[in-house]
């Protein structure tokens, strides 16, 4: 354990590290990461080109026009917590066709993130995606930020059922597959929802938030909620490489 004066001058990473000493995560062995806006930055716009082909493809299949397709989206995504799950429960969606077609985008707009890297590597135990999106999508945004090699495994909408978080039978079934012990693990999300029910389990929970200036996408903008002040967030931060980098000098690497 690093020990630090309480009048020192603290670099950032130094300051990141006594934000989770304070909530400490000495007792974590197992790291579960979101990934849309999580892994990467909003300011990559990479989600907004899915939000852009999830609208496309309520226009296509419903008939209306953009504005009422887009309330249709915000609609579905409010009643059942995703759209997908919106459009099966009332439309009878074929979820794999839907899942192809609003991943069909250009990935290359990430770029490698070796700072994220090294902080992910540096983390002690079992690593692990957890996202509503597909697994073929979350593979290809880790690929390339150059931590695909880094997760034992990505454990995505499919893989539950279709049943999206924040519900509680999505967290069930990834931590029964991989024989993960809440109390053990820490969470990572930019939306504060999805942690309620990590944090109720005994997870650490970490909220990752835009920094200044980037984009919010339709799932921030739809589902506002006072995280600041939000019991089931233990810590938040517009800087996720900073923030692990903190972590392992709280580890004492």
């Amino acid at each position: 354990m690093t020990v630090m004066p309480k009048d020192a001058i603290f670099t950032p990473v130094e300051a990141h590290a006594r934000a989770a000493e304070a909530k400490g995560f000495y007792h974590v062995d197992t790291w579960v990461f979101d990934l849309d806006n999580t892994l990467y930055p909003a300011s990559s716009r990479l989600f907004d080109q899915i939000d852009a082909k999830i609208t496309a493809y309520v226009m296509a299949r419903s008939g209306l026009d953009g504005l009422s397709a887009r309330a249709l989206q915000k609609f579905y995504y409010r009643t059942h917590g995703t759209t997908l799950r919106g459009m099966m429960t009332e439309d009878g969606l074929d979820p794999d066709e839907f899942l192809a077609f609003v991943h069909d985008i250009d990935h290359s707009v990430l770029a490698p993130a070796p700072a994220l890297a090294e902080g992910i590597a540096r983390l002690p135990g079992r690593r692990f995606v957890l996202t509503n999106g597909s697994r073929r999508h979350a593979e290809s945004v880790i690929a390339r930020l150059g931590v695909a090699e880094l997760f034992e495994d990505v454990f995505d909408i499919a893989a539950a059922g279709y049943v999206p978080k924040p519900e509680a039978e999505a967290y069930r079934l990834f931590l029964d597959l991989h024989g993960i012990e809440p109390a053990k693990a820490a969470m990572f999300e930019d939306l504060s929802k999805n942690l309620v029910i990590p944090h109720a389990l005994g997870m650490r929970t970490v909220l990752v938030t835009p920094q200044d200036g980037e984009p919010e996408g339709l799932e921030r903008l739809t589902a506002p909620d006072d995280a600041d002040a939000a019991p089931h967030v233990d810590h938040m931060t517009d800087d996720l490489p900073g923030f692990l980098a903190g972590l392992a000098l709280v580890a004492g690497e």
